[in-house]
Order: C-alpha cells, then structure tokens, then sequence
C-alpha cells in the first residue's frame, strides 16, 4: 500500500472517531439496524440492489425512524448504504453514511448541528478552523454560508429553478452550474427546496412550495441532505406511489411500500433527520480528488 493511501486510511479512522465522540458528547444514541430489507425508500433516481429477495438499504432511514416511535429520541448510525451503478469521483455502490435524527428539531437544528459536526472533526485533527482542498483554503469558523435553491439558481444557474423543474432540467443544472459554485471559500447551506422535491420532508408552515429540505456544500461537493421529517402517513402514502408511477413511466420496476413504516410514521414524533456521506467527507480532510483513494478497496480492486 503507499504511503498516501495508507495515511488516507489513518484519517479515516480518525474522522469516525470524530464523529462518534461528538454524536456522544451532545447525548446522542449510536444504533445499528439490518442494511437487508423487504422493502426500502421507493425513489425514482436510486435503483436498489438486491440480495436474493430482499433490498439492500440506500439509507437505514426507514428502520431509525421506526425506532423514533419506539420513543428513541436523539440518534446516529454510521453503515454501509448501496446504490447500483454508481461509481465515479464522488460515489461508489457501496459507501458509508452517516445519519442521524433529532426529536423535536427542525432543518433549522440540523444546519447548526452540521457546523458543529465539521469544526469538531477539524479540531481533533488539528487543523483549527479552516481545511486547504485542492489549494482551496476554506473556512469552517461559523456561520456556514447560506443561499436558498430560488437564489443559488438566479445567481449560478442558466434559468430559474422553477423553469428548471418545469422543463426537466434541474438535475443537470444542480449539477453542473450550481453545485460547482457552492462551499469554496466556506461551507455552504443550500436550502428551502421546491415542493416537488420535498422527499420525505415537511412543507415550510405558511408556504406550501417550500419543503423544509438543506443540503451542505463544501468546496463544491455536496456532503449531507437533511429535512425536517414528515410524519403524516398519508400524505408520505402518496409521496411514494408518486415515486413508484415514475418509476413505471420510465419503465423501471415498482417497489413495495414500506407498509411497517408507514404504520409506525403514525407514532413518529416531530423530528429532523439527515444523511451525510463519510466517505466525501473524508475525502475532504485528506485533500484526495477520488473517494477511491479514502476507502481500503476501490471496486476495480477487487
């Protein structure tokens, strides 16, 4: 192994450290839940794996929640979560994330908790309060910058992000004009997302086009997506028959429904949630261009 490689992996074990250690210093629970499912999140943009006649999990959301309405109230999880074909720069099929959920917190919680998570992690590897990433110095000290989805689009974007969304261009925008833009000189918070891509977040009170959904940016790479928890059965009932008709419009199968989920949701309390990925994160703190060079064993290694 070289020398890179093998001080890549030392990081790596440090970050988790890091992580842990703040998770528990604010009275957080570490819990692990089955990555083998009968059913998962149907999403539109993720196609699942399978093992044998189960799913494996894209996000242990669905079990964690179930926990919060068995009356855990404050926990984390750090697991492996498999997405098929995908696999460049940024993502691999197998990859380690990071969640964690909050009772009684709002995205508003969550952004204040991830500044607090990304300057602990930075402290306990000395390096203070700023990171140097491709000869980029960025600045962790708080706030993080913010910028909602309808000013990130009028400012880097090509059009706006309704017309983005109208169109079907909003991925491919996100992607290559947005994005790029985000985090360079300090970690950004690009939140309040349209309706339409509200997941399984709740609707900002008094403006029902407004999920109340965030995700964080740091040196242009997305780290987290959070969002204030949605727990009306009904209405997350209808969000993912939504997903599973596009699904079928493009001629990918249909998942089963989450029926035990969605029995429990109705016991859910109010709550905030969100996934970060460690494996970018990582990548981060150790100044690597390619998740490949922060995990032991690329795929093609194999």
């Amino acid at each position: 192994m070289e020398p890179r490689h093998l001080n890549n992996l030392k990081v790596r074990s440090l970050v988790i450290h890091f992580i842990r250690d703040f998770f528990m210093g604010n009275d957080f629970l570490e819990v692990e839940t089955p990555i083998r499912c009968p059913s998962i999140i149907p999403e539109a943009h993720i196609d699942p794996l399978l093992s044998e006649h189960q799913y494996l999990q894209a996000s242990p959301e669905l079990c964690m929640k179930r926990l919060l309405s068995s009356d855990l109230q404050k926990i984390f999880q750090i697991c492996k979560c498999f997405r098929k074909n995908e696999q460049g720069p940024f993502h691999l099929p197998e990859h380690t994330l990071l969640e964690w959920y909050d009772t009684h917190a709002t995205y508003l919680d969550l952004m204040d908790q991830c500044q607090g998570l990304v300057q602990h992690i930075a402290q306990g590897l000395g390096l203070g309060t700023s990171l140097v990433y491709q000869n980029q110095a960025i600045d962790l000290r708080p706030p993080f910058d913010k910028i909602t989805v309808e000013q990130a689009f009028d400012t880097y974007g090509s059009k706006p992000a309704l017309k983005a969304l109208e169109d079907g261009s909003f991925d491919e925008l996100m992607g290559f004009e947005v994005e790029p833009c985000l985090g360079k000189e300090r970690p950004c918070i690009l939140y309040d997302y349209p309706a339409p891509l509200a997941s399984l977040a709740k609707l900002k009170p008094g403006d029902k086009t407004i999920a109340q959904r965030f995700e964080l940016y740091v040196a242009g790479i997305e780290l987290a997506n959070g969002f204030t928890e949605l727990t009306d059965p009904i209405l997350q009932r209808q969000r993912f028959v939504l997903e599973n008709q596009i699904r079928s419009d493009r001629g990918q199968s249909s998942l089963p429904l989450p029926e035990k989920f969605l029995a429990n949701l109705e016991n859910m309390p109010d709550a905030a949630g969100i996934a970060l990925g460690v494996d970018r994160m990582v990548m981060l703190f150790c100044n690597s261009v390619s998740i490949n060079e922060v995990v032991a064993f690329a795929p093609d290694t194999l």
